[in-house]
């Protein structure tokens, strides 16, 4: 009897969620109380944009609020009123994929696996988005099932005015959600999509002044909180289909590429010109791709 009641204590513990302080994370802020999981991508100074680790910490945010039976709703916000997320730290690209672009590899490999892990968490996600929205970031709303943004929030992506193809979920999940020629103008014009707009569009949920955003966040995790939770995982999943079918279909493909391409003049030049805070001539680009007779990979 007693062997039996320590086995089953021992696997409850082993599958259940731990006390946010003793993860010990550096670049997030988790909270967990009546019912709700806050998790707060904690770098500001560099608009909460993505490094290793952080991705890394979130990876691991996600697993245990999955695996906590107390929590009912995941919230996914930023710190501070300018960004909620702005993807990749071109800096660490910088410093990292410079000379050695083999090693991009690895970096999407973790992207991918955090990615995978909000998605398929189990439980009602909403994206709080306090700040600015910027390609990753995007990606990132885009794997929670709800948003809600502060009216003064825009969302844009910068992938192909910077080296880039944000294809992490953009090309796949954005036609889905908005259609074919709004994922396109998002994409290939690269310009700000205003929180009012992205939610005619149906990008996201609701948009509220900003001193109401957390009043309205709290709202809408009330409701989800009151429902059914297997119910509402399985439901989740299904409605999950066709985002997971493309990302099955084009993701494995896209790191191949992107790391293939990490050391091309077109990416080295956009991570360059971000890094010494310069606009890119593409034009001068455009001529010396055609004289060199070819597109080169330095």
């Amino acid at each position: 009897m007693c062997h039996s009641i320590f086995w089953r204590s021992s696997r409850v513990k082993k599958y259940s969620g731990k006390s946010p302080a003793s993860l010990k994370f550096k670049n997030l802020l988790y909270d967990k109380t009546d019912f709700k999981a806050v998790i707060t991508i904690n770098r500001p100074e560099v608009y909460n944009a993505l490094n290793f680790e952080t991705l890394q910490e979130l990876g691991a945010a996600f697993q245990d609020a999955s695996w906590d039976d107390d929590v009912a709703v995941v919230i996914l916000t930023g710190a501070g009123n300018k960004a909620f997320c702005t993807g990749a730290d071109m800096k660490e690209w910088n410093s990292d994929f410079a000379q050695s672009p083999s090693d991009f590899y690895k970096w999407m490999g973790v992207f991918i696996e955090t990615f995978d892990r909000l998605r398929n968490i189990g439980k009602p996600t909403i994206a709080r988005l306090n700040g600015m929205v910027i390609g990753g970031g995007n990606e990132l709303q885009m794997s929670c099932d709800l948003a809600i943004a502060a009216d003064d929030v825009f969302i844009q992506h910068v992938g192909v005015a910077r080296g880039s193809v944000p294809a992490a979920g953009a090309t796949q999940w954005l036609p889905i959600i908005i259609g074919d020629r709004r994922a396109r103008e998002m994409i290939m014009l690269c310009e700000k999509v205003p929180a009012k707009k992205a939610m005619e569009w149906g990008l996201i949920n609701q948009v509220v002044m900003r001193k109401k955003l957390d009043a309205a966040v709290n709202e809408m995790a009330e409701k989800l909180i009151n429902k059914l939770p297997e119910s509402t995982r399985y439901a989740k999943q299904q409605l999950n289909f066709w985002k997971e079918f493309s990302w099955a279909m084009t993701i494995g493909h896209v790191k191949d590429w992107l790391t293939v391409h990490t050391g091309s003049e077109e990416v080295q030049e956009g991570i360059r010109a971000f890094v010494e805070k310069r606009p890119i001539d593409y034009k001068k680009l455009r001529k010396k791709t055609k004289a060199s007779g070819k597109r080169r990979i330095v």
